[in-house]
């Protein structure tokens, strides 16, 4: 079995003007592993996973993909080498439905030869993919012809989730994922990123929610004031030392 890490960030720096939001980060995530970043507002843990995903460019340090160097120039891609990334808005149409949520931007149409906008949808086999991904993660809708605007918080993220899985075929990336859901949606987003661990998917999970971290994580590596201070396996005996690292008790 290889041991080579599905994603590795090696000495991540990234500065806005005065601000250094990363200073020599270094992590990684393998393939069926979730990793929780942890740190409070302000920590570097957006700004990071931002530059994982394309939207920032680093300035200095390296961005690896199964052992091979990529430079994350634009979101696109992220996308191409099997990264996606589900933010808090999440990034959802409410006037459309689950299918077409899925492949906003992405839309599969023919003939490939034809200008973008003279082709022709395939809507079948969309709607087909989509049904199957939904499926496989066993994600409960009211109906996949349903506006997303019509569903509950738990739902639509479970959409967004769901939307990413469809695509990544190496690492899904969560920022807060269960904010302002309630215990019963909260589960099922929960269980949806376990399925994504069964499935060989890495997953890396922001969240302040410390139990859903010792509930579904494996490793828990927690950043402040840009840094990686500490990394600690997320278990009931460790919560306290995560909680030091995450304020700077530790200091």
């Amino acid at each position: 079995m290889s041991t080579t890490p599905t994603l590795a960030i090696k000495d991540a720096t990234k500065r806005f003007g005065a601000v250094l939001a990363l200073d020599s980060v270094s992590l990684e995530v393998s393939a069926g592993e979730v990793l929780a970043l942890l740190g409070d507002n302000g920590a570097g843990k957006s700004t990071l996973i931002k530059c994982i995903s394309g939207v920032h460019r680093l300035d200095s340090g390296s961005i690896e993909v199964d052992g091979a160097a990529v430079h994350m120039t634009n979101p696109a891609v992220a996308r191409a080498v099997g990264i996606e990334t589900v933010y808090q808005d999440l990034a959802l149409f409410d006037n459309l439905d689950t299918t077409a949520n899925f492949f906003a931007g992405r839309e599969e149409a023919v003939p490939a030869w034809l200008p973008r906008g003279m082709r022709f949808m395939r809507g079948k086999q969309m709607a087909t993919h989509s049904a199957e991904v939904v499926g496989r993660l066993k994600i409960n809708l009211p109906s996949r012809s349903s506006s997303v605007g019509m569903m509950s918080g738990g739902q639509r993220q479970a959409i967004a989730v769901a939307r990413s899985a469809a695509f990544a075929s190496r690492v899904v990336i969560l920022d807060e994922p269960t904010a302002a859901l309630g215990l019963r949606e909260s589960r099922q987003v929960l269980d949806l990123i376990l399925r994504l661990r069964e499935e060989g998917c890495a997953v890396i999970v922001i969240s302040h929610a410390m139990d859903h971290v010792m509930e579904i994580a494996d490793r828990a590596v927690v950043m402040r004031r840009g840094r990686v201070v500490g990394e600690e396996k997320p278990t009931p005996a460790n919560r306290a030392r995560l909680v030091s690292l995450i304020v700077g008790g530790d200091d």
